[in-house]
């Protein structure tokens, strides 16, 4: 008997979590006829990845790295650095895709402006 129960839970448990590779027909917000591309946030890229070397505001120069309230780099300079690195900075040309890299060296321009 404890057999069939068994067997009864695992067909359940099966049938509960879909067992279909179909994709779901729920509706979507986003009309087909104009896809929208999620913004990318350099904010979050920046405090999972930048923080700990450059800190929360860009003027911490941990293990070489720069003080970005001083930097005078043009958005291109800055992408170029974040993609391919600079001395001890790591390059995340294989990490971040080009929106990521992009929106992290716009943030680095937005957030930290000479004083």
């Amino acid at each position: 008997m404890k057999k069939y129960y068994l067997i009864a839970l695992v067909l359940g448990i099966f049938f509960a979590c879909g067992g279909s590779d179909k994709p779901s027909s729920k509706s979507s917000s986003v009309s087909n006829n104009s896809p929208a591309k999620k913004e990318v946030d350099g904010k979050k890229i920046w405090k999972s990845l930048c923080i700990a070397c450059h800190g929360l505001y860009g003027d911490m120069e941990v293990n070489g790295a720069k003080n970005l309230n001083l930097s005078t780099l043009a958005l291109e300079e800055r992408i170029e650095i974040i993609t391919n690195g600079k001395n001890v900075m790591t390059p995340f040309k294989g990490t971040l895709s080009e929106e990521e890299i992009k929106a992290v060296a716009q943030y680095t321009i937005d957030a930290f402006k000479k004083k």
